[in-house]
């Protein structure tokens, strides 16, 4: 792009409530201590707010880069044409705000990000909404905006298109801005509150695009791949009056990964299930079970003490009650060893269930859940609740390490992981599975109790997720 044709309203030195705005967005996107390159980084203001660990600007504009230089010396600048290369990585982010519409050849320089990216990379784009073509000229006309000559007004679809055909895959897009002026109380409102909600939010400013590389189709498909080139697994068992089924769960184990450990945690039983389990566990012989007791309560603290023992790449959860078949968990494999999903979550409301799985009232809620929580976490998320969830354990660590964004909020265990991905744009995928009714003992869940708690749960997603 021409240094005269760039946008520079957004990277001004007068810094307005927009900038100010987009700037907590991307602090909301981007975890601190992140490796992010800013492709049209003006002067430095967005990169240095995000706090990375590494973080490197480049701009085609030599004053602009001596600018930043100057303003954030702890920074790595560069003058360059985005068209031309880009600085390899490896990078855990790269942001084009306010870009695309200035380059000349828009697939040309998603084609150069591409190139930096490595499986783990996420893309975020942020572009002006066309609906806000007349008020930015008139802010141009009267001194409230700069000139943003030769701008291409890309619309969502346009942009989703290009980074489909540059081999990413679109994921997560969020609209935000309703009000660019600074109105005192009011802006505040409209734009952390009210810019959220639909349909208000097709007017929104601003609109952003979070994709990642998309996967090779043909990656290894864990159910046919040789074992020697599948990920190792840890399959997580939480087990509290359970006594019935640990025969059963031992006789059902399936073979996943090129290596595999089953770690049983036990909560706190008052119908002999420790005893069963270790009884059982050594007349089986296998090398394979690790027996855990959690040392708190809730299914959530037997979650996350079982991981931070694990010790192969994926992490897999499944319920100590068989009401999904173990055998299932070949496919949740296949789509991370695939690398279709960053994180895999089982739905239970796709197949028909058994008579008495679950009732009618909580089939009801489940799938009133399924929408507001996709509205909020901005991805698919049919079933939060199905105790079956896949990660790696690289994703649980960082999800781990950045856990006091959220608080010790939840005894579950589901929405902590659900929030977690979120936070860090983990590809979230729901696996469809077969529920089946239990065959011993009666559900931990308690359904007004708990269902209260859902409400809790959501509320919290939008305080920390959605209206920030």
């Amino acid at each position: 792009m021409r240094p005269d044709d760039r946008t520079s309203s957004f990277h001004s030195s007068r810094r307005s409530l927009y900038h100010d705005r987009i700037c907590e967005v991307y602090r909301q996107l981007v975890l601190p201590g992140s490796r992010v390159l800013d492709v049209g980084c003006g002067n430095g203001d967005l990169l240095a707010s995000l706090d990375p660990v590494r973080g490197v600007g480049v701009d085609i504009d030599p004053d602009v880069v001596a600018v930043a230089t100057a303003k954030h010396p702890d920074h790595e600048f560069r003058c360059g044409d985005a068209h031309d290369a880009l600085p390899e990585g490896p990078w855990d982010v790269v942001i084009l705000s306010h870009a695309v519409g200035d380059f000349r050849d828009i697939q040309g320089v998603l084609r150069r990000v591409r190139e930096v990216c490595d499986p783990e990379t996420r893309v975020i784009v942020n572009t002006c909404s066309r609906l806000w073509t007349v008020p930015l000229r008139i802010a141009e006309g009267i001194g409230l905006g700069r000139p943003q000559l030769g701008r291409a007004w890309i619309s969502p679809q346009d942009l989703r298109n290009l980074l489909e055909i540059e081999g990413f895959e679109p994921f997560r897009q969020r609209n935000e801005v309703l009000c660019p002026i600074r109105i005192p109380l009011v802006a505040r409102a409209l734009n952390r509150f009210v810019a959220k909600l639909w349909p208000i939010s097709i007017f929104d400013l601003s609109h952003f695009e979070i994709a990642r590389p998309a996967p090779h189709r043909a990656a290894a498909d864990a159910s046919r791949a040789p074992k020697a080139s599948q990920p190792s697994v840890s399959v997580v068992i939480p087990v509290r009056n359970e006594k019935g089924h640990l025969a059963e769960i031992f006789e059902r184990l399936p073979e996943l990964g090129r290596e595999r450990e089953f770690i049983f945690v036990e909560g706190h039983s008052t119908d002999g299930t420790w005893e069963e389990l270790n009884e059982i566990a050594g007349a089986s012989g296998r090398d394979d079970v690790v027996l855990l007791r959690q040392p708190g309560k809730g299914k959530g603290d037997a979650v996350r003490h079982a991981f931070a023992a694990a010790r192969h790449e994926v992490l897999m959860i499944l319920d100590g009650d068989l009401s999904v078949p173990p055998e299932s968990l070949d496919r949740f494999l296949e789509v991370i060893a695939s690398g279709r999903g960053d994180f895999v979550n089982g739905v239970r409301l796709v197949y028909p269930m058994e008579r008495e799985a679950m009732r009618f009232a909580n089939l009801i809620f489940n799938n009133l859940f399924a929408v507001l929580f996709t509205w909020v976490l901005e991805q698919p998320v049919k079933d939060t609740l199905c105790g079956t969830k896949v990660l790696r354990r690289t994703d649980y660590e960082r999800l781990a390490a950045n856990r006091s964004f959220f608080g010790d909020f939840d005894p579950f265990g589901d929405f902590d992981l659900l929030f977690g991905a979120a936070r860090m744009n983990l590809r979230i995928v729901d696996l469809p599975v077969r529920y089946a009714a239990r065959s011993y003992g009666t559900t931990n869940i308690q359904r007004w109790r708990h269902g209260l708690l859902l409400w809790r749960m959501l509320w919290i997603a939008c305080r920390r997720l959605k209206f920030r």
